[in-house]
């Protein structure tokens, strides 16, 4: 069962004391902006209480976390290009505090645009939907976030994986969603086959890096992260075909259908999902500005 982390040594310092523990750390090596992750989510320091040390460095701090125990974590994603996420346990993930592990995806941010997008959907409907699916739910953040905003809805959460499912249950008890989500094994939409033409939403960040890009990610991605859970195939498409070709068969008449996708792939993936039958297929930008999702949905009832 994965279970968050034991509590931390808490430790009351100087901020020149801290500052200099700082300073040490990244001449070992790393970035800055990766050792102040750690000490905003491990030792409770965030970018604005540094920044005040900086300005009054003899202002006493408390570290929930301490400095002998964020350095031995420093050490071991330095030696070992280990994600910090991992390390420490956790990983902030829009309004969530997620319990994260090896063998599951870290949650990036800009997948946190696919709930906004979700939402908004929603929005244009009568109400939010009372039945709705998560397909490849990996950490659970998407399910999590959506029973959050749909306290009165029933979510499917589908994984392949054992460690993602162990995983997302995790997250899923933390928060008290136990009645509101259910955890399905298998791949896509073969588990929600009792529910098919009932799904009124469906959200799904799926693999989609090609294979020859996964090959050139930076060790601490493509070392430590699953590779089920990044890479589909020469194209990427693999696991985008699947969910296109399934589609029509699983949405309710008049569903929405939410994917995410690598930057150069939506195209492809406008055209797959028409192929498909589905309609009103539409290409949804991320932070950067990168056509980064599609949104489709299922045909009306006549």
């Amino acid at each position: 069962m994965v279970v968050p982390p034991p509590p931390a040594q808490s430790e009351r310092i100087s901020g020149q004391e801290l500052l200099a523990w700082r300073r040490e750390q990244l001449a070992a090596g790393g970035n800055s902006n990766a050792l102040d992750w750690l000490l905003e989510f491990q030792a409770g320091v965030g970018w604005q209480s540094l920044q005040c040390l900086w300005l009054h460095p003899q202002q006493e701090v408390e570290l929930v976390s301490s400095r002998g125990e964020m350095a031995a974590l420093w050490r071991r994603h330095l030696k070992d290009n280990q994600p910090l996420q991992y390390l420490v346990g956790r990983c902030p993930w829009r309004d969530l505090e997620l319990v994260v592990a090896p063998g599951v995806l870290i949650p990036r941010q800009e997948t946190e645009l696919l709930v906004e997008l979700a939402l908004e959907l929603a929005g244009r409907s009568s109400g939010p939907p009372t039945l709705w699916a998560d397909l490849g739910t990996g950490s659970g953040c998407l399910a999590l976030a959506l029973a959050r905003a749909w306290p009165a809805s029933h979510g499917l959460a589908v994984d392949c994986s054992p460690a993602a499912l162990e995983q997302a249950e995790c997250n899923r008890d933390r928060y008290g969603l136990t009645q509101q989500i259910q955890l399905l094994k298998g791949n896509w939409w073969s588990p929600l086959e009792p529910w098919w033409g009932q799904l009124q939403l469906v959200v799904s960040n799926p693999p989609y890096i090609p294979q020859p890009v996964w090959e050139e990610l930076e060790p601490i991605v493509r070392e430590h992260e699953p590779a089920l859970a990044l890479s589909s195939g020469t194209d990427g498409l693999e696991a985008i075909r699947n969910i296109s070709r399934g589609a029509l068969r699983a949405l309710a008449p008049g569903a929405w259908l939410l994917l995410e996708h690598h930057h150069d792939q939506s195209a492809a993936v406008l055209e797959l999902l028409k192929a498909n039958g589905l309609e009103m297929a539409e290409a949804r930008h991320d932070l950067e500005g990168q056509r980064r999702f599609c949104i489709a949905r299922s045909p009306q009832e006549p």
